[in-house]
């Protein structure tokens, strides 16, 4: 079943030096763009993390750090990134959890004021796990029917997840092809910033999610514990985290003003 667009949405992988949001580089992005008529356009590029590559990793991807010294560092390609996904949607596996969260830390690091508002985020793995519970290659498999070479390459796990997507709208009746639709489906608890650090209460407000504060609400906190604003945005917080929670403050700012 082909999926129902209003507008293109990019499927895309990442494969990193690790996963720390804020430490974390990428060195491998692949994106698939594809559009209401059909039409699909394809990137794939190695990134110079300019950090090192932990063994452990290279053995999961693959990427040496040879491999990548004499290519573009992210900063470099973060136009040609942006200007890709801008005004899409965005889909993956995994995708809610690390790699929305690392390219949108990625873009915040390059100067890209990248933001998710409008954008549907569709994760092909909660989909699956809610049905299935199983990982991309077996997913693929059974979906697909096919054997998933250059597993844990981004350009093949990209390509694999949007065939999967696909096959899940074929196979499972219940699952409307609608962008909005999948992205509820796939979403999991709601957070107002990438890394789960602030999520929404019942009443949509922002909490806490960690620490002490933990549930409390973050406007209250902020305005009775002003150090605490600080502490966050001088500590090891994810960029967007930082953005998110100045919005906040701002927020509660002008509401004071007027």
């Amino acid at each position: 079943m082909e999926l129902n667009l209003s507008k293109p949405i990019c499927f895309f992988d990442l494969e990193a030096t690790g996963t720390n949001l804020a430490k974390d580089r990428i060195v491998e992005i692949s994106i698939l763009k594809v559009f209401p008529n059909g039409n699909r356009e394809s990137k794939t590029w190695l990134v110079n993390p300019e950090i090192k590559i932990p063994e452990e990793v290279i053995k999961i991807h693959g990427i040496t750090n040879e491999k990548v010294a004499g290519e573009p560092t992210f900063k470099e390609l973060s136009t040609k990134v942006y200007e890709m996904i801008k005004g899409c949607d965005l889909g993956g596996y995994n995708s809610n959890r690390f790699d929305i969260p690392l390219l949108v830390e990625e873009l915040l690091r390059a100067g890209v004021d990248f933001d998710m508002k409008n954008i549907q985020a569709v994760d092909v793995q909660t989909i699956f796990h809610k049905k299935e519970q199983r990982t991309l290659s077996a997913a693929y498999q059974f979906y697909c029917g096919k054997e998933l070479e250059g597993a844990h390459g981004a350009e093949a796990d990209t390509n694999a997840t949007y065939e999967v997507l696909k096959s899940q709208l074929d196979r499972y009746k219940d699952l409307q092809n609608d962008i909005k639709y999948l992205a509820d489906f796939s979403a999991r608890k709601r957070f107002a910033d990438f890394a789960g650090f602030i999520a929404y209460d019942k009443k949509g407000q922002e909490v806490f999610a960690f620490g002490k504060y933990k549930g409390k609400n973050v406007e209250k906190v902020l305005e009775e514990e002003p150090g605490y604003f600080g502490w966050i945005q001088n500590a090891d917080f994810p960029l967007y985290t930082k953005k998110v929670l100045t919005a906040i403050k701002l927020r509660k700012l002008n509401t004071k003003l007027k």
